[in-house]
């Protein structure tokens, strides 16, 4: 502590003399010796360190959907170190002093970024929020080009720096960002995850569960294929407890079934530009949704979750695609693809949303 005090004094003398420049920049020195002397007055230290496992996670992107993702990553408690990348850097820099700022509410988590990937380095997860808004009235599909073109500045940077890490695309239209994620990336496809259908089935089950006055949590079913206008809601698999819902109404869902339930598939592909034509984007709920998937992976919780990953050679699909089927997500990314038993309908709608990708997918400029 004399050193210290030694020093200060030493310092203040340069000071009088006129050296403010160096005053300042030996003050700024002298921070780490403060901190150390500060910490050993208010702490004694019993044991070794307890801190949490470290766990990098990355966000690529600082818009409305990568605040909601960062956001949902931060109240799950997901991550120890948050690092934001983007090329606005005041937004940037705005968006992570107020995070900081409520940094007392959360569990200590370091938060920082900027437009340097280097700062990304040795992430456990990269998610990719990063492209092109979607217009009212505009289908995922048309974004496909602008957004390709920016993937190829970001998917490089992002494998240079954490060559070990899980990348985890929210982009639309989300299953091609996820194939050229995939194939600019060069990395094994499990480790390559988009957000796919799992939003979709989200809704699908939010509009059944209001129909039947049940927790969403307690109805069972999914959407598969594209996250998009060909989506497949596979009705026969729909059930409460074990009961599906064919069992009760054979033909529920079609259109010459029960009133009103062919038109809930519907709903949950316009669910996207009803929430845009009201607000202007979709935020809040594919933040949650991608705060789920990544709490599967960082906890090799072996969760069943119908995200976008390569399915040439499943279920029938013949294209060389990226598209959503239930799947076992750990730590390694996507474990296994679940074998699903389709309806003949339901195998049909599925080719017919792979081919469709497949057709887009052609005319990409690489």
């Amino acid at each position: 502590m004399a050193t210290f005090v030694h020093s200060l004094v030493s310092l203040y003398l340069q000071y009088k003399q006129g050296t403010s420049d160096g005053f300042i920049n030996s003050i700024m020195a002298e921070d780490s010796e403060f901190d150390d002397t500060i910490r050993q007055r208010l702490f004694t230290q019993i044991s070794g360190d307890h801190s949490r496992p470290p766990c990098k996670i990355t966000v690529v992107g600082v818009g409305m959907v990568g605040m909601a993702c960062s956001m949902s990553i931060l109240l799950k408690n997901l991550a120890t170190d948050l690092t934001l990348i983007d090329v606005i850097e005041d937004k940037l820099s705005g968006e992570i002093l107020d995070l900081n700022h409520g940094n007392l509410f959360l569990q200590n988590v370091r938060i920082n970024g900027g437009k340097d990937y280097a700062l990304s380095a040795g992430s456990k997860i990269v998610v990719v929020t990063a492209g092109a808004r979607q217009q009212v009235g505009e289908s995922r599909l048309n974004l496909v080009q602008r957004n390709v073109n920016i993937f190829k500045a970001i998917i490089p940077q992002i494998v240079k720096h954490s060559p070990e890490a899980i990348i985890v695309v929210i982009s639309n239209p989300v299953d091609l960002m996820t194939f050229v994620a995939w194939k600019l990336s060069g990395l094994p496809r499990h480790r390559v995850v988009g957000s796919g259908t799992n939003l979709d089935s989200a809704r699908f089950r939010h509009i059944i569960s209001q129909r039947l006055k049940a927790s969403p949590c307690s109805i069972h079913g999914w959407i598969i294929g594209e996250h998009g206008d060909s989506s497949v809601p596979l009705w026969s698999g729909v059930n409460v407890a074990g009961t599906t819902l064919t069992s009760i109404e054979p033909k529920i869902g079609q259109k010459d079934g029960p009133k009103g339930w062919d038109k809930i598939h519907k709903e949950v592909v316009d669910g996207a530009y009803d929430v845009i034509k009201l607000k202007g984007y979709t935020n809040w709920a594919i933040g949650l949704s991608c705060a789920d998937i990544v709490d599967a992976i960082i906890g090799n919780k072996q969760r069943v979750m119908p995200v976008s990953c390569f399915v040439q050679g499943q279920v029938g699909v013949k294209h060389d695609v990226c598209l959503s089927l239930p799947c076992v997500l750990d730590a390694s990314g996507v474990c296994s693809i679940v074998h699903v038993n389709l309806s003949p309908e339901e195998k049909a709608l599925l080719s017919k949303s792979a081919e469709l990708i497949d057709q887009v997918q052609k005319g990409l400029k690489w």
